[in-house]
């Protein structure tokens, strides 16, 4: 995933909201991950991205432009471009500005 930040500390001053893009490559798929204490907002500008998480990732959202997606804070989730040849393009909020991805073990695996 390449994220780009719109509104953050180091380019408009703001102190506690992180805002940018983010583009996940034709079928791309996360490995399970959180965000720390981060809450993140996740609009869908492009693409059909499958968000999964739960104990055991056991929960599954398909979300398409115009679908919202919240990520509370140290939820352990994946996702996945659903379109082998083209990107998903995400509008991404959050309310912290450190850039936290704390990578997990996929939860089924155990």
């Amino acid at each position: 995933m390449r994220r780009e930040a719109g509104i953050s500390d180091k380019l408009t001053g703001s102190n506690g909201l992180w805002m940018g893009t983010a583009v996940n490559e034709p079928g791309a798929r996360s490995g399970a991950h959180h965000h720390g204490a981060s809450e993140s907002g996740i609009y869908i500008l492009r693409g059909r991205v499958r968000f999964r998480w739960g104990e055991r990732l056991e929960n599954v959202v398909d979300a398409e432009p115009g679908d919202f997606v919240f990520v509370p804070p140290y939820e352990v989730h994946m996702e996945e471009n659903l379109d082998p040849n083209g990107e998903a393009e995400l509008l991404l909020a959050r309310n912290t500005q450190e850039a936290i991805v704390v990578n997990v073990a996929d939860p089924r695996d155990g």
